[in-house]
């Protein structure tokens, strides 16, 4: 994956892009396509993953189908990583 981290609007001294270049890497990560595409011409898509550290990290991000730009990203919170979790146990 390629990721663009240019002009991001986010502080990376938080959630290093490593963390999460490594969370949208993960073989469990969960994509989405959010039901309210806003009024942009890009679609928006969330991610859930871990990292190899084991933190868990919630992006928002689009593509163009050869790059990826985060627009967000944060740890994930109780309930989105409750949700990661049983997502996860379901699919093994």
């Amino acid at each position: 994956m390629d990721f663009d981290w240019l002009g991001v609007s986010f502080d990376l001294t938080k959630l290093p892009p490593k963390d999460i270049e490594e969370s949208f890497e993960d073989p469990f990560s969960l994509k989405f396509l959010p039901d309210e595409n806003g009024n942009g011409s890009e679609a928006r898509y969330y991610n859930l993953g871990k990292s190899l550290g084991g933190r868990a990290v919630f992006g928002v991000f689009w593509t163009d189908g050869k790059k990826y730009r985060v627009i967000y990203a944060r740890d994930m919170t109780t309930s989105e990583h409750d949700f990661f979790e049983r997502k996860k146990a379901e699919d093994a």
